[in-house]
Formats: structure tokens, sequence, C-alpha cells
């Protein structure tokens, strides 16, 4: 014990030097923690509940949404579809069908540009469009936006936050819009399923492959024991060990 105590004499510097460490440690998590409280961009929650959250997003066109919608209501399932507002405008009739078929409607903004490379006073201009233009045809106040492109900055966090809005990013992307091939697309969602994860599909023209794998992948997911849900119902019941960040 003597000597023991005459070590710890001996190097007590290297234990205050320890200490001091730890003290600047704890400083700079709690400082990174404090810039990092402004709002989010959400990519998901954390739970232990084998729960997923399906979206589309949809920007033109309207070759494909029939079939997904189809083969959402054969499943009888409810997903969110990020909607822009001209598009709601240009297809009322589908839009409306969203809606009635119990999906949740989110928005995707009014313009096609990167919300990142926007001053806050355009990003709020495009969301309040957009936001009119959605409510006016589905009778829906979103509440949840996807910047285009998944494409933000803080200022452009902070705008949306403003307009009351919540900015859904994904931790699933199922690189539907490159055309890699059916398989190829469910392979990509199931290798990277996990509890709380928001999954990235569109319903737009561009992919052309989305309709035809979307009946496979969800016959996947749910052999895999999940559940799919809304973005909203995710957060609000699957998040009980919080939210991931993107």
């Amino acid at each position: 014990m003597i000597i023991s105590l005459r070590r710890f004499v001996h190097h007590r510097h290297l234990f205050y030097s320890i200490i001091g460490l730890l003290a600047i440690g704890t400083l700079y998590v709690q400082v990174a923690d404090f810039a990092a409280g402004g709002p989010m961009a959400i990519a998901g929650t954390r739970t232990d509940q084998k729960v997923v959250a399906l979206t589309f997003d949809h920007s033109w066109g309207n070759k494909f949404t029939p079939a997904i919608l189809d083969t959402l209501k054969k499943n009888d399932l409810k997903v969110t579809f990020f909607i822009m507002g001209p598009w709601a405008a240009k297809y009322p009739d589908v839009a409306k069908r969203m809606v009635a078929d119990g999906h949740e409607i989110a928005s995707h903004g009014y313009r096609h540009e990167n919300y990142g490379d926007m001053p806050p006073e355009w990003v709020r201009e495009d969301i309040t469009k957009a936001h009119a233009l959605i409510k006016e045809v589905t009778g829906c106040d979103a509440s949840l936006i996807r910047p285009p492109n998944g494409h933000y900055s803080a200022k452009s966090l902070k705008a949306a936050d403003e307009l009351g809005y919540k900015t859904i990013i994904w931790n699933v992307d199922s690189l539907d819009w490159k055309n890699p091939g059916r398989d190829v697309i469910v392979d990509r969602v199931m290798k990277r399923l996990k509890p709380g994860a928001i999954i990235l599909m569109h319903a737009s023209d561009t992919p052309v492959q989305t309709a035809d794998a979307l009946p496979i992948l969800l016959e996947r997911i749910k052999g895999e024991g999940y559940q799919i849900v809304t973005v909203g119902e995710l957060l609000k019941n699957c998040s009980e060990r919080g939210i991931q960040r993107h």
C-alpha cells in the first residue's frame, strides 16, 4: 500500500493530465452536441421493433403510379408519398387517390432544385408554394418534406422547421432511379434493411423497374418479419431510442 501511494505521488502529474484530458473531452462532446442541436435531417429512428417506413418521391409523370398504388392496396399497406406541388396540380385524381387509399401525403417541394444551394428565403417560398398546392388538391396539411435530391443545408433545415416541417431523408436507398434491374433493386434494399429504416423509392416515370420490383420487395420485407408503416407512424411509435440524424 505504501509503495502504491508513493507511485501515485510520483506520477501524480500524469494522473492530473489524464483528468484534464477527460474534462476537455467532455467539454468537446458538450460543445458538439450544442452545435448539432438545431433542426436535423432525419434518416430513420432508433428502435428494436422490426418496423420500417416505405417512401416514394414523386415529381413528374403518371405512367407507373397506378400500378404502384394497386400493389400497395392489394397488400393493405400505407406508405408516405413525397409529392411536388405542381405534380399534384397536374394529376389531382391520382393525388386524391393516394389520400383515399390512406397514404401519408408529404411535400417534395415546388421546384426540383437543391435546397442546400439556396438562401433561406428561397427555401421558404418553395415550401410555402408547394404546401398551398398540395393542400388545395388533397386537403392535407403536409408537415414532412423531402428536399429534392435529398440536398439540404443547416439554413434550409431551419427554414423548413420555421414553417413547421420536418426534413426527412433516408438510410436505405433503393437506387431505383438508376434502373439497375428489378432484382438488383430488391436485393439492395434487403441487404440494408434494419429496424427503424426509412426506405427511398420513386413513383415518377424515370424509374421504369420500380413497379415490377415492388410486389417482390414487399413479400421479402414481410418474410423477414418486418411491418411497413408511414414516416409519421415511424416517428411517433417507433423511436423509443431516439431519431437517427442523416
